[in-house]
């Protein structure tokens, strides 16, 4: 993982064989929001027409400004959005951060990629908004729901998804299919929505 980082820096920070995966996977004319920024966001906007990124720390999102400026990138709405809500709390379903899924209508998303905080919530708001054919993209999957990982700090299968609502997106995510990757240290989870 840490040669392939290091060989590949400005690949997100995702496992290799997730951003292969996505990169045959995007098409010029797609839509994606992705909840949490950094490399990931030059790199997708890059291959897409409009991304909308929404970050939580300010030092961070200066860094990624700064990122999207030297790339020439335009085609990227991004939004600061301060933690509001404790990530534990049953507020938190209802976070400034998780309502930018409101922004969008139902099926019009082409991707949609959880790196960043409230995950859950995240996951758990955006189904509907990823047209039939898309997909979900959750790095670290393996802290939250188990997958049978090898990796550090993953979830056993006796342990059952983490929390409340980490279980009503397993509910909702089953009957989509999936490829879930490794690269022995964290693992990132790829779901694409059925064709209903």
């Amino acid at each position: 993982m840490f040669w392939y980082e290091a060989f590949h820096p400005e690949h997100p920070w995702l496992t290799r064989t997730a951003n292969e995966i996505i990169a045959s996977y995007l098409k010029p004319t797609d839509i994606g929001l992705e909840f949490g920024s950094g490399r990931s966001t030059v790199w997708l906007a890059s291959r897409i027409a409009h991304l909308t990124s929404v970050e939580h720390d300010l030092r961070w999102a200066h860094r990624v400004r700064s990122m999207l400026t030297e790339h020439s990138i335009t085609n990227v709405d991004y939004r600061l959005i301060p933690l509001d809500q404790d990530e534990d709390s049953p507020s938190a379903v209802d976070a400034e951060y998780t309502r930018v899924a409101d922004l969008f209508k139902a099926d019009a998303l082409d991707f949609v990629l959880i790196d960043g905080i409230y995950r859950d919530n995240c996951s758990l708001r955006v189904m509907d908004k990823i047209r039939p054919g898309g997909i979900l993209v959750i790095d670290n999957i393996n802290w939250y729901i188990p997958g049978g990982s090898h990796s550090p700090n993953s979830r056993r299968m006796l342990d059952g998804p983490k929390g409340d609502t980490w279980h009503k997106v397993a509910k909702r995510l089953f009957g989509w299919r999936k490829i879930w990757t490794t690269s022995g240290v964290t693992d990132t989870a790829i779901f694409f929505r059925p064709c209903e």
